[in-house]
């Protein structure tokens, strides 16, 4: 069942990446394209931690995980203070 879960979260993750930056594509608003690339490096988190729980659960990815979800934070953040109008 947690393997459902985990991966019902990486597909959302990237369904709201793909819906933000197909939005920015249209509009060119860059508050759209620092929350895609948010949501994009939250797939990838999303992802690890499947193949850390299910796939392979004898390697600790733990860190990359968090390291990756870390770094898509800082994108978002980035692109609200120095970039957004």
């Amino acid at each position: 069942m947690a393997a459902v879960i985990y991966t019902l979260c990486a597909l959302t993750a990237l369904l709201c990446a793909v819906l933000l930056l197909q939005a920015y594509a249209r509009s060119h608003y860059a508050f759209l394209l620092w929350s895609g690339l948010c949501f994009v490096g939250l797939t990838v988190s999303n992802a690890l931690l499947v193949l850390d729980r299910v796939f392979i659960p004898d390697v600790d990815l733990s860190t990359w995980r968090l390291a990756v979800g870390l770094l898509a934070m800082l994108v978002l953040l980035y692109g609200l203070i120095w970039k957004v109008d």
